[in-house]
C-alpha cells in the first residue's frame, strides 16, 4: 500500500481540517463583533449617564412651578421636568437588568414612561413627582419586556396562564417535598385536570419558557410576566420611593384590611406572609384572607386613582 498518497480533494480528513480552520477563523471574528458590539454599548450607557449627571434636580418649589408650567403646555417646563428626573429613569432601570434588555433599552423605555408622566401629572394632588412617575416608568418597563418575551412559540394569554400553574407547582412542591401532579395543582387552583396537563404539556415541549431571560439571571421568562389573573403587587408595596403613601394610604383601610395587608406584604414591622400564615395568625381561613385582601387592595387602587395615580400599578 503507498501511504504517501495525498489525500484527494474533498476526503474526510481535508474537509475537517479546513472546517476546523474556518470555525477557528468564524469564532474569532464573532468574539471580536462582539467585544466590540459590548464595548460600543458600554460606551454609549456611560456617555448618557455622564449627560444627565449635569441636569440638577429641582426643589419642590421648583417641581411645582414647571409641572404646572408643563400641564399647560409649555414646552420648558416640560423639558425641565423631564431631564431634572432621568437619573429616576436610571435608578428603575438598574432593578430589571438581565431580564432580556439591555441597560440602555430599559432606560429608553423607562424614558417613555417618564414623559407619559409629565404630561398627566398634576401637581396640586400633593404628591411628589417622583413617587407618581415611578408607576409610570416601571409600567412601561416591565410592557417592553413581557413584549420580548414574544418571541417564545405561544401566545401571550397562554403563558400567562402557564404562570399561574408554575407558580403552584412550586408552592405545592415546598409543601409536599416532592413535584406535584397535575391533579394536585388543578385541586390547588380549583381548575379542571384537563387544563392543567394541557399548559403543562405545552410547557414541556416550549422549553424557553423556562429559560433564563438574560446569561448571568436566575429568572425565567415566565417570571418575568406580569399575571393579569393573579394579584401580586408584594413588589410594589415594598418600593422604598412610596412606602410612606403606602403607609398613610393604609390608614384609611379598615382596622382589619389594614392587618391582612401588612401582614401580607411585610408592611408595618411584619414580615410577608402566606395567605395560610395570615389565617393562623389572625383565626380566619385562607379563603377569608384572600377576600380581604382583594377588597383591600380594590379600595387601595380607588385611593391611588382618586389621588391621580395609575391604581392599576398595583394588579401588575
Amino acid at each position: 500500500m503507498y501511504s504517501g498518497r495525498k489525500k484527494p480533494p474533498g476526503s474526510i480528513e481535508e474537509g475537517a481540517a479546513i472546517t476546523a480552520e474556518f470555525d477557528d477563523d468564524s469564532f474569532d471574528r464573532a468574539k471580536a463583533n462582539t467585544a466590540r458590539k459590548i464595548e460600543k454599548s458600554l460606551d454609549a450607557t456611560q456617555l448618557y449617564l455622564n449627560e444627565i449627571g449635569y441636569s440638577p434636580l429641582l426643589s419642590p418649589d421648583e417641581e411645582k412651578y414647571f409641572a404646572r408650567l408643563a400641564r399647560k403646555g409649555d414646552t420648558d417646563g416640560r423639558r425641565r421636568m423631564i431631564e431634572s428626573n432621568l437619573r429616576l429613569v436610571v435608578k428603575i432601570s438598574r432593578r430589571y437588568i438581565n431580564r432580556g434588555l439591555t441597560l440602555l433599552d430599559l432606560i429608553e423605555e423607562g424614558n417613555l414612561g417618564l414623559i407619559r408622566a409629565v404630561e398627566k401629572f398634576d401637581p396640586e394632588r400633593g404628591f411628589r413627582f417622583s413617587t407618581y412617575a415611578t408607576w409610570w416608568i416601571r409600567q412601561t418597563i416591565e410592557r417592553a419586556i413581557m413584549n420580548q418575551t414574544r418571541t417564545i412559540r405561544l401566545p401571550i394569554h397562554v403563558v400567562k396562564e402557564l404562570n399561574v400553574y408554575l407558580r403552584a407547582a412550586r408552592e405545592l412542591t415546598q409543601k409536599l417535598d416532592h413535584e406535584p401532579s397535575a391533579e394536585e395543582i388543578a385541586e390547588l387552583l380549583d381548575k379542571p385536570a384537563s387544563d392543567v396537563k394541557r399548559l403543562l404539556g405545552l410547557n414541556e415541549r416550549v422549553t424557553s419558557v423556562d429559560t433564563p431571560v438574560g446569561p448571568d439571571s436566575d429568572r425565567s421568562v415566565v417570571e418575568t410576566i406580569a399575571d393579569e389573573r393573579e394579584s401580586d403587587p408584594s413588589e410594589l408595596l415594598q418600593d422604598s420611593d412610596i412606602k410612606d403613601s403606602i403607609s398613610a394610604w393604609l390608614d384609611e383601610l379598615s382596622e382589619k384590611q389594614r392587618e391582612v395587608v401588612s401582614r401580607r406584604f411585610g408592611l408595618r414591622g411584619y414580615e410577608s406572609s402566606t395567605l395560610e400564615d395570615v389565617g393562623r395568625e389572625i383565626g380566619l381561613t385562607r379563603e377569608r384572607v384572600r377576600q380581604i385582601q382583594v377588597e383591600a387592595l380594590r379600595r387601595l387602587r380607588g385611593i391611588m386613582e382618586e389621588q391621580g395615580l395609575n391604581g392599576d400599578a398595583l394588579f401588575n
